[in-house]
């Protein structure tokens, strides 16, 4: 029996776009690094998922979202507009074939993929519970922001989520740490790649 028949499992790819690597117009630092750490890990590990989903910031008109003035807490400069390059996924990620593309944030501010669409207009978790997946693993970015909702939000629906620390950046320190405190006060396993899911593992695995 596979890993992902026992316990059917998904890759989020959570906004790894231009837009917030470095160059962009929202850059976390380290952003290029972790776009090509995903592709990287994505390659070797594609057979441990049974669905492998992008989101990506998708601004067309977000209200207060954007401003000339942004607090950087509930308003932020222009980025991810909607057909731009800096809006497309990262070109680490060319390679990537991702089972579904959800895009969020048209018309209004989005943090969570789970508020994103796929171009038929499926959500996201119309997209997973479609195929019966059970367990997220989040990577992307940025933590502090979109990967803390998405996983807060996966975890809420009843999914059992991992967030893969060194696939993903925070915003700042501060920011990272908050969200870490938040997500593991959710629930949400905090580990890095290299970790194999208890639950995945095979019999014949134990010794």
């Amino acid at each position: 029996m596979s890993v992902t028949q026992q316990n059917p499992r998904a890759l989020l790819v959570v906004d790894v776009q231009p837009t917030f690597c470095e160059g962009g117009a929202l850059a976390v630092p380290g952003g290029d690094a972790v776009a090509g750490r995903i592709a990287e890990y994505a390659l070797s590990r594609r057979g441990d998922y049974a669905l492998v989903v992008t989101t990506q910031d998708w601004h067309v008109d977000p209200g207060a979202h954007f401003s000339p003035t942004p607090d950087f807490v509930d308003s932020w400069p222009p980025h991810g507009i909607a057909g731009s390059e800096e809006a497309e996924l990262h070109p680490a990620l060319a390679g990537l074939r991702p089972d579904a593309r959800v895009r969020k944030g048209q018309y209004a501010a989005a943090y969570s993929g789970f508020e994103g669409v796929t171009d038929d207009g499926t959500g996201l978790d119309e997209v997973l519970r479609s195929r019966r997946i059970t367990d997220v693993d989040v990577v992307g970015l940025a933590e502090s922001h979109c990967v803390k909702d998405t996983a807060l939000d996966a975890a809420a629906r009843g999914y059992r989520v991992r967030v893969l620390t060194d696939l993903t950046e925070p915003v700042t320190p501060e920011q990272g740490r908050a969200a870490r405190d938040a997500m593991a006060a959710a629930g949400i396993e905090l580990t890095g790649s290299g970790a194999r899911p208890a639950a995945d593992a095979r019999p014949d695995d134990q010794s």
